[in-house]
């Protein structure tokens, strides 16, 4: 199976995933940040490598989803390859970071990749708000984050509802404010009930 963890930046994806794949014996399949050679560039000027970062997203993305349709182990992804095409890339655009021209070549290449992959089994998205979001970004202390726009981190927050809201896949919502899962053991075994339910129809 393919579970994949979806929400804004500083939602708790990499630690929910970390925990889940603990918890259940999943294979976690992690966004790669540390390694990303355009992140800093992008903080620093987004207009001038906005669709550098996107499209460096968007190649390994598609390689991820390529590797996990071909195994046998259930994985479960911090982050998928909808959020860049849906979610950033859109955003951008907006925001006046990304060209037209860019913007069309990006959504042409995106549309491609998604002709030859399908849906997730599950999607859990943690929806978080700003002041939620920004405290933990300052308490995981990031360097190349510190510099991220309050507007920034709005925008994506309303194109990610936007999405979820169209979404026609497998759906679980975590409230990302009062489901502290990382601290509370109550709490994540909520997040597990529902996960249960929906891929062995436990609890149900």
């Amino acid at each position: 199976m393919h579970i994949a963890i979806a929400g804004n930046i500083g939602s708790g994806k990499t630690t929910l995933t970390k925990m889940l794949a603990r918890h259940y014996g999943w294979k976690p399949n992690f966004e790669s940040v540390e390694f990303n050679p355009y992140l800093d560039d992008f903080y620093a000027d987004m207009s001038r490598w906005s669709f550098n970062l996107q499209i460096y997203f968007l190649n390994k993305r598609f390689k991820d989803v390529v590797e996990i349709s071909k195994s046998k182990d259930t994985i479960i992804q911090d982050r998928t390859i909808f959020e860049d095409a849906r979610i950033f890339a859109p955003n951008l655009h907006a925001q006046g970071y990304m060209s037209d021209r860019d913007f069309e070549n990006y959504c042409d290449l995106f549309d491609l990749m998604m002709s030859l992959v399908r849906l997730p089994d599950l999607m859990i998205y943690i929806r978080s708000s700003i002041p939620t979001l920004i405290a933990q970004i300052q308490k995981r202390g990031r360097e190349y984050e510190q510099s991220i726009r309050i507007d920034y981190l709005q925008g994506l927050g309303t194109r990610y509802e936007e999405w979820i809201k169209g979404y026609t896949g497998n759906l679980i919502i975590v409230d990302g404010d009062t489901c502290k899962f990382e601290a509370n053991p109550e709490d994540f075994r909520s997040i597990t009930d529902k996960i249960d339910a929906n891929l062995y129809g436990l609890f149900s």
